[in-house]
């Protein structure tokens, strides 16, 4: 049966679902070749009463986040744990995200899956100062590395704000880094996922805010796993890992070139730390299994797995940027990880009947639903509820 979808424009086109689903997981990692965590989603509890309302702490269903982490380990990925995807800041405050690393890192223990968390300053309500700022992320990083899993130093508000230039930053971070009792990703966000991290690393100059991330990677290159990357350009990228010390991974946070840049091209290449691998969880292993086998045929047949699924991201993805977490927690309703599409915070809300129908269809093109008919059900109530007859 096909189905009506909206347009932006107000008009309806016809849809026919696919009868093709994702493959189950199994047979697939851990990868070789590159080291991949995907930036994993939290599941909200519907039925709680501060659900959706945005006030309050937020209200997670813990037994379907934690559901939703097998599969993406199952799938041979690693999890990327109470990241943005995680809507940090958006909705999950640092007591949730706080219990949402416990819980994370003991499933992991009790799996063998790989797992990094994310230490941040969102502990912090108002100005802070530059002190206050380095002791919550101390705060922070003690409760990641308690839990056991791997820490990502995750791009601060508090500092941006705080920070009067680059000396600023490599001062906490310098201290941060002492402190580390294991290697960590420092993270760089920019400010199309999140505005009040416009100027970081000291500088609204990307040359001169890349100078000094390197900076503080040269100073303790024992203590820096890698760093991700989230500017959504692809040459910065390639420039910043080429620069790189040996040894410090670049983790691609490009939602827009991933393939390109998980690729490489022939001399260095990019690991991943990727929001856009929460739906993408089934072909992503397929590809980089692909990728595994090596060789320019592996290399080949990765590009025409995983180029496909560009489209899709980049919609995802598409501005305001910081929203794309609608669209994710919505394809994992539809693919049947969740029995609701309602978020913490409320954010369902912050995308656009068209924008989702969009998602669908793209997704479903690609066969990403272990269940095309339950999708299509789910999408068709959807649009029910929003008064499209079909």
């Amino acid at each position: 049966m096909t189905l009506r979808l909206p347009a932006a424009d107000g008009t309806l086109r016809t849809h026919l679902p696919s009868t093709v689903g994702a493959p189950p997981a199994g047979g697939h990692g851990p990868f070789a070749s590159r080291v991949v965590f995907a930036a994993a989603h939290v599941v909200a509890d519907p039925l709680a009463a501060e659900a959706g309302d945005g006030a309050g702490p937020a209200a997670v269903d813990w037994d379907a986040t934690l559901a939703f982490r097998r599969h993406l380990w199952a799938h041979g990925l690693g999890v990327a744990e109470a990241m943005d995807t995680a809507q940090r800041g958006m909705g999950l405050d640092w007591t949730g995200a706080a219990e949402l690393i416990r819980r994370s890192a003991a499933e992991a223990r009790a799996v063998g899956g790989r797992i990094v968390c994310g230490a941040g300053t969102d502990q912090l309500t108002g100005v802070a100062t530059l002190a206050e700022v380095r002791t919550a992320y101390e705060e922070q990083l003690a409760v990641v590395e308690e839990a056991g899993a791997g820490a990502v130093l995750m791009a601060s508000r508090a500092l941006a704000a705080a920070a009067s230039g680059p000396d600023d930053y490599r001062s906490v971070y310098g201290e941060l880094l002492r402190q580390a009792a294991r290697p960590v990703v420092l993270h760089w966000l920019g400010p199309m996922f999140d505005p009040a991290l416009e100027g970081y690393w000291g500088s609204t100059d990307l040359d001169a805010a890349t100078d000094t991330l390197l900076d503080v990677i040269a100073a303790h290159p024992e203590k820096v796993d890698g760093v991700k990357i989230s500017l959504l350009d692809a040459d910065r990228e390639v420039d910043l890992r080429r620069r790189l010390p040996a040894g410090v991974r670049c983790y691609t946070g490009d939602d827009f070139h991933y393939p390109e840049l998980i690729a490489g091209d022939g001399r260095h290449a990019s690991d991943a730390l990727l929001g856009v691998l929460d739906p993408l969880a089934p072909v992503a292993a397929r590809a980089l299994s692909r990728l595994d086998a090596g060789g320019a045929a592996g290399t080949a047949e990765f590009r025409e797995l995983l180029d496909p699924t560009v489209p899709l991201a980049r919609h995802l993805f598409g501005a305001p940027t910081r929203y794309y977490k609608t669209g994710v927690v919505f394809l994992a309703w539809l693919a049947g990880h969740q029995t609701h599409f309602t978020m913490v915070g409320g954010l369902q809300s912050a995308r656009s009947l068209p924008h989702l129908a969009r998602a669908y269809e793209l997704a479903d093109g690609l066969g990403l639903f272990p269940d095309p008919a339950l999708a299509a059900h789910r999408m068709r109530s959807l649009l029910a509820l929003h008064g499209v007859a079909q």
